[in-house]
């Protein structure tokens, strides 16, 4: 077997017996790692040490990544200005944190019969935040609701 010193420089080709007796020597231990090489190479390491390293970086990874989670933001056609503009100001918070944002519009009754005052308020509403974010799925028409999703913009 290739045994490869700690520091990664190469030992050279050696039985494992010799192999194994040089790890002890040293304090270290001997571990496979290309058994599908020919031959197969071997590492002088702590292996204890090892995992701990590797599991040190494991979590600093986790602590990198961000869940991009989808909010709601429910309208209706006939919202007043102000509440208009107090879910404007929420759906700005959440594309600050980083969120996605579901804008739905909710028609009842005969309201429905008038898409294009929908489409005029989720057009509003995308405005309003077109600085914090992009337009990922365009408003359209599902059943009784008007669907419309916002990302945020990546700087």
């Amino acid at each position: 077997m290739r045994v490869i010193d700690t520091d990664g420089t190469q030992i050279g080709v050696m039985p494992f017996r010799d192999a194994l007796r040089l790890a002890e020597e040293r304090g270290l231990d001997l571990v496979e790692v290309a058994p599908q090489a020919r031959p197969p190479v071997c590492r002088l390491m702590d292996f204890g040490r090892y995992k701990y390293e590797q599991s040190k970086r494991e979590k600093e990874a986790r602590k990198k990544q961000r869940i991009i989670s989808v909010k709601e933001i429910k309208l209706r056609p006939s919202i007043e200005d102000h509440d208009f503009q107090v879910k404007a100001k929420n759906t700005m918070r959440f594309l600050k944190d980083g969120d996605k944002v579901k804008v739905t519009l909710i028609f009842r009754g005969r309201e429905i019969v008038h898409p294009q005052l929908g489409h005029q308020l989720l057009e509003r509403l995308a405005q309003q935040v077109q600085d914090l974010a992009i337009i990922e799925k365009q408003p359209k028409l599902e059943g009784r609701n008007m669907i419309m999703i916002l990302a945020p913009k990546q700087e």
